[in-house]
C-alpha cells in the first residue's frame, strides 16, 4: 500500500482506477481518460496534486540563498506574489528537479517541488542552506488541488464562496494569500487557465465536494499527462533528470545568465556546454501516419540513429500522436520513428502543440 492523499477515500468512492505513482496511491482516471482531457480543454477539471511537496523558506538571506540554488533568478520577482519556474541543478549542471518558486513576502518564499524527488530535494536544500541563516519548512499540513480549464476560475470562485471573492485580481503566474490558511496561485500544468489551491489537509474534502457541486469534474493522472504534453511541459524523470542539463531539455529559457556575477550552482558547467555547443536537444514530434508514439522509441534522422522519444502519447485535441524526443542537434524538420519494426514519418516541431484549447502547429 502506498501513501494516500487526504482525498483518497473520495477517489475510491467515485470509482477511480488507482495506481502507484512515485509511492502514492493516485487516481489514473475515473472512467474515460479522453473525456477527462476534453473536460479540461473545454470547461473545467480538477486534479488531486496533494502528493506535490510544498516548502516554505524564511530568513533575511532567503533571496541570496535562492539566487545560488536556482538556475533562474528570483531577483526577477519584484512584486509580492509573483512566481517563477526554474530548475534546481547540481554542480555538473544536471537537473535535480524542476519547480515553481513564489515570492510570498520580503523574507519568505514558497517552493512547490515534485513528489518523487521530495527526499532528495529537501536534503539538497538543507545542505546548500548551511551557509545561510534560514528556516526551511516542509508544509505537510497543507494540500493542493489544481482546477484547470476555460471555466475553472469562475467555478473555483463559486466553490470557495466568500473566500473566492477578489480572486479575479490574481495575475497569471501569481499567488494570493486569501487568509492565514488559504493560498491560491494562478498556475498549472495543463496549458489552460486556472488555479492551484493550497489549503489545510482538513479542508481538502470539503473543497473537493464544493468543486463537484460547482460542476468541476475530477480528472486523473492520465489526462494530466496528455494535457501537459500537448502544452509542451516537461515531466521530471522522463524529459529531464540528473543525466541532462536544461540546455538539452528545451529549458534554456529558464536559465538566467545575467547578471554574470550571480554564481548559481551548475553555472560553470552550463556555460561550458553553451560555449562548446549543445550536442542534443529536446524537440516535439507529430506523427504523420497512423500509430502511437511511446517513450524510448528510436528516432532516425537522415537515415541515422538520432535519439529517442522521452514522452509520447495520442493527443486527444489534435487527433494525432505527439511526443517529446531528445535528438542530436541539427536543422532537420522530418524524421522517422521506429514503431514495431516499421519506420513511420514524423514532423519535428518546436512545442507547444496546444495552448488554451487551440492547436499551435
Amino acid at each position: 500500500m502506498g501513501k494516500r492523499t487526504p482525498l483518497y477515500d473520495m477517489h475510491v468512492a467515485a470509482g477511480a482506477q488507482m495506481v502507484d505513482f512515485g509511492g502514492w496511491d493516485m487516481p489514473l482516471n475515473y472512467g474515460s481518460q479522453i473525456e477527462e482531457h476534453h473536460q479540461v480543454r473545454r470547461d473545467a477539471g480538477m486534479f488531486d496534486v496533494s502528493h506535490m511537496t510544498i516548502v516554505d523558506i524564511h530568513g533575511e538571506q532567503v533571496r541570496s540563498f535562492l539566487r545560488k540554488l536556482l538556475a533562474n533568478d528570483v531577483d526577477r520577482l519584484k512584486q509580492t506574489g509573483k512566481a517563477l519556474y526554474s530548475c534546481m541543478l547540481n554542480e555538473e549542471g544536471h537537473v535535480l528537479d524542476d519547480l515553481i518558486v513564489y515570492y510570498m513576502h520580503d523574507n519568505g518564499f514558497r517552493l512547490v517541488v515534485n513528489s518523487a524527488t521530495r527526499e532528495k530535494d529537501l536534503a539538497w536544500m538543507a545542505m546548500q542552506a548551511m551557509a545561510f541563516d534560514l528556516t526551511i519548512k516542509e508544509r505537510d499540513d497543507l494540500t493542493m488541488i489544481a482546477v484547470q480549464g476555460p471555466n475553472a476560475r469562475s467555478k473555483a470562485q463559486q466553490a470557495l464562496g466568500e473566500r473566492g471573492q477578489g480572486l479575479d485580481e490574481i495575475g497569471v503566474f501569481y499567488i494570493q494569500e486569501v487568509d492565514a490558511e488559504l493560498a491560491v496561485a494562478r498556475t498549472g500544468y495543463t496549458g489552460e487557465d486556472g488555479y492551484e489551491i493550497m489549503l489545510p489537509v482538513a479542508q481538502a474534502s470539503s473543497l473537493w465536494a464544493a468543486l463537484l457541486e460547482a460542476g468541476v469534474r475530477p480528472c486523473g493522472l492520465g489526462a494530466r499527462d496528455t494535457l501537459r504534453l500537448e502544452a509542451g511541459m516537461n515531466l521530471y524523470g522522463a524529459d529531464m533528470d540528473e543525466s541532462v542539463t536544461p540546455l538539452e531539455s528545451g529549458l534554456g529559457w529558464t536559465v538566467a545568465w545575467e547578471p554574470q556575477d550571480r554564481h548559481f550552482i551548475g553555472r560553470q558547467a552550463l556555460e561550458k556546454q553553451r560555449d562548446n555547443g549543445v550536442e542534443n536537444k529536446l524537440v516535439g514530434l507529430v506523427l504523420q501516419e497512423r500509430g502511437v508514439l511511446r517513450n524510448h522509441q528510436k528516432v532516425i534522422v537522415e537515415g541515422l540513429p538520432a535519439g529517442e522519444i522521452t514522452s509520447g502519447s495520442f493527443s486527444p485535441t489534435l487527433g494525432k500522436a505527439i511526443a517529446f524526443a531528445r535528438i542530436r542537434a541539427g536543422e532537420a524538420d522530418k524524421c522517422k520513428v521506429e514503431i514495431r519494426g516499421r519506420q513511420l514519418t514524423a514532423d519535428i516541431i518546436r512545442p507547444p502543440f496546444v495552448r488554451n484549447g487551440k492547436a499551435c502547429i
